[in-house]
């Protein structure tokens, strides 16, 4: 969807890897490693980005840390048409609004930090009926034309797993009101 609009596909994958997970930052040589592409185009990409206030930059040390700038106006948008491109409204819409008794669930690892890589890896916390899962998943990746894998644990197993998960990149798609309201200390 992306591509039909912006023909740069540099500006896109950098649109993915900061405007999908905004807390996400990165430095310019980590992003041409990532993309596999010269230091210079990512630079171009990212000082007309920079130009109209879409990313924002910080130093560290001798380096340059970007990030994209949730003030910016148009930031809702630019997310949801990344989320869109994806394909997360519909896994959010078709799998994960339907499973049932679920608390939780997160994007890990590769798309959590915004990298296309096209297997969509899922953190689904409560007590699903994974027959059904498996038969949303396929039909949601025929739409969206990428594989999704999910990691399916109960509360009990997610808190005892939580050191090592906290360890992977994660983003929070959903959580179900009832659980948040639950979690409360009273």
């Amino acid at each position: 969807m992306l591509g039909d609009i912006i023909t740069s596909k540099t500006r896109i994958r950098l649109l993915t890897r900061f405007f999908l997970n905004s807390s996400s930052t990165a430095y310019l040589r980590e992003l041409a490693s990532e993309f596999g592409v010269s230091t210079n185009g990512i630079r171009e990409e990212l000082k007309q980005m920079l130009d109209s206030k879409l990313m924002k930059c910080r130093k560290a040390g001798r380096q340059v840390l970007y990030q994209a700038n949730e003030d910016h106006p148009l930031f809702p948008e630019l997310r949801s048409m990344v989320k869109k491109s994806l394909g997360m409204d519909q896994i959010v819409e078709s799998v994960i609004a339907r499973l049932g008794d679920l608390e939780e669930a997160y994007l890990i690892d590769d798309y959590a930090v915004g990298r296309d890589s096209g297997i969509i890896d899922l953190l689904l916390v409560g007590n699903i009926n994974e027959y059904h899962l498996n038969d949303l998943s396929r039909k949601t990746e025929r739409y969206i034309g990428r594989k999704i894998r999910s990691l399916v644990l109960s509360r009990e197993e997610f808190e005892r797993m939580r050191p090592k998960l906290q360890e992977r990149p994660r983003l929070m798609l959903w959580q179900c009101e009832d659980w948040s309201a639950r979690k409360e200390p009273s």
